[in-house]
């Protein structure tokens, strides 16, 4: 009685979950290729994500050193500023 059992169960194998047969594995959304497929996908977005990160903290850099420059041209100005009221008051002193 044996026999005939394991061939049975050889037959079911494809649908559950043995090794797939191939129609069965095409109407399948979790097959190995479908995963892989959406695995891929996913590593394209996380690659362009990372690009996007690395290009938006090249833009931040960029931003903080203007920053810079403009806090300087103002600290700059603000001594020129500071300069020519001092002098003025000098002048209205005299």
């Amino acid at each position: 009685g044996r026999l005939p059992a394991a061939a049975a169960t050889g037959e079911e194998g494809p649908v559950e979950g043995g090794p797939p047969d191939h129609s069965y594995s095409l109407s399948s959304g979790t097959t190995s290729e479908e995963l892989l497929r959406k695995l891929n996908e996913q590593r394209d977005i996380i690659a362009l994500l990372e690009v996007k990160m690395k290009e938006m903290k090249g833009s931040i850099r960029r931003l903080r050193l203007a920053e810079a420059q403009l806090r300087e041209e103002i600290r700059e100005k603000d001594r020129l500023l500071h300069a020519a009221s001092a002098g003025t008051r000098k002048r209205h002193g005299l």
